[in-house]
């Protein structure tokens, strides 16, 4: 097969090796098909197999070249902006069994990685949200409080324990999360495709899906060189889902805007500096709209982030306000020089809700990642798996709706960076208690 180019990235620069799998060519058949070889796919694909299953997966570039491989490596339990409550509302039972998936997430992640032992910079330091201002402090406290309610170790900071986690005074307390973590989302995503393959699944790179339809009692898949058949099917594209085939599945496709994330490291910090900032090592995201977050990788680098309007000039500027961001919060830093600077896509829907969609008989999808997708798709991939395998739905956390395809999608598309100047807006005033 052709060599899959990776975009340049501090990922694609530290992450270990992997062989290239084979592209398909001519007919296979499977008992679950997945396509897209991403958090979602393969988890999926590890727990069909884990448990006897014949499971393959088709993968458009190479594992983890999309999302999975590009993102920050925050391993977050809770999602952005889909509470608890409205979760229950909206869908009940499965809303309830959502609720605990969401919040087991970052644990179901790091467990999965300890008993396969995955080569993967997975440190379990915690998640701590710290508010951008004092009438987000009550933000925070009401999030504690509602994941304490459910049955999940949330905490509570004030000002000053927030000044020590973070070694610095820029924020006014936070939510701190023991169960979530950071992680090097490309070697994560090759230790995953490593352990299916360990377990016997199958998987197949440079080999996008053209299209899939339901005959008879069969899934029928079809690549540029292939077919699988199978019995049923997990699409697992999210974001991407319509960047490689756009007429794979255009509803699903139009239901989220694809938004590109901006990421990008700094040299690695001195011991000094390292005792001093984020002593504690925990993933770090904030409460502000116009997001700031930032957590060390394993050689020391500050990872973190940003996003600008518009596409003049668009790494260098965004490169600035990252530094700029770092430099405000940590004066120390000064203005940090960023060495690697790297983007993907992001899945975002008009509420920020995921969504699970039935394809079909024995067919699943689920979308909107809305840029939590590192526990939250690697916890979902293990539920379509147990979905595909014949677990009944009321045992499933597994709401399921139609898709909602954006009204003039292309102008959505265009329109959508945006919005940026709306949450940065809303970030200067404080919420209404």
């Amino acid at each position: 097969m052709t060599d899959v180019v990776f975009p340049p990235s501090l990922w694609a620069d530290t992450a270990p090796p992997r062989v290239p799998a084979p592209s398909l060519e001519g007919t296979v058949e499977t008992d679950v098909a997945v396509i897209g070889g991403g958090f979602t796919g393969l988890s999926a694909a590890i727990e069909v197999a884990r448990n006897g299953g014949s499971v393959t997966v088709l993968e458009g570039k190479a594992v983890g070249w999309g999302a999975s491989g590009r993102n920050n490596g925050q391993v977050i339990p809770i999602l952005t902006s889909a509470e608890p409550a409205v979760w229950i509302k909206r869908y009940g039972a499965a809303g309830e069994r959502m609720v605990q998936l969401i919040g087991n997430s970052a644990s179901i992640l790091f467990d999965l990685v300890r008993e396969f032992d995955m080569k993967a910079e997975a440190e379990q330091t915690g998640w701590f949200q710290p508010a951008h201002s004092p009438g987000r402090v009550k933000l925070c406290q009401t999030r504690v409080d509602t994941w304490q309610r459910h049955g999940f170790p949330a905490e509570f900071k004030t000002a000053a324990e927030t000044r020590e986690i973070l070694g610095s005074d820029f924020w006014y307390g936070g939510m701190l999360n023991p169960t979530g973590g950071h992680i090097n989302p490309l070697a994560l995503a090759r230790a995953k495709a490593k352990t299916a393959e360990d377990l016997n699944a199958t998987i197949y790179e440079n080999s996008a899906v053209t299209s899939y339809e339901r005959v008879g009692a069969q899934w029928i898949i079809r690549t540029a060189t292939g077919i699988v058949k199978a019995r049923a099917l997990i699409l697992a594209t999210n974001a991407y889902t319509g960047e490689l085939v756009p007429s794979l599945a255009p509803r699903l496709a139009k239901s989220i805007i694809p938004v590109l994330s901006w990421q990008m490291a700094t040299q690695p910090l001195g011991d000094n500096l390292r005792r001093t900032i984020l002593p504690g090592r925990q993933a770090v995201s904030d409460t502000r709209g116009d997001l700031r977050f930032f957590r060390y990788d394993a050689r020391n680098r500050l990872i973190t982030g940003g996003a600008v309007m518009g596409s003049y000039d668009v790494v260098n500027r965004v490169r600035a306000k990252a530094a700029r961001g770092l430099g405000e919060a940590f004066p120390e830093l000064s203005t940090p020089e960023m060495t690697h600077v790297w983007s993907g896509y992001i899945g975002m829907n008009w509420d920020r809700f995921p969504r699970v969609h039935r394809l079909g008989t024995d067919g699943w999808a689920w979308i909107g990642c809305n840029g939590r997708g590192v526990a939250f798709g690697t916890a979902m991939g293990r539920e379509l798996a147990r979905a595909a395998t014949g677990t009944s739905e009321n045992e499933l956390a597994l709401p399921v709706t139609e898709p909602r395809p954006f009204p003039i999608h292309s102008i959505a598309r265009r329109v959508a960076p945006t919005y940026l100047a709306w949450l940065k807006r809303k970030d200067l005033s404080e919420p209404k208690q």
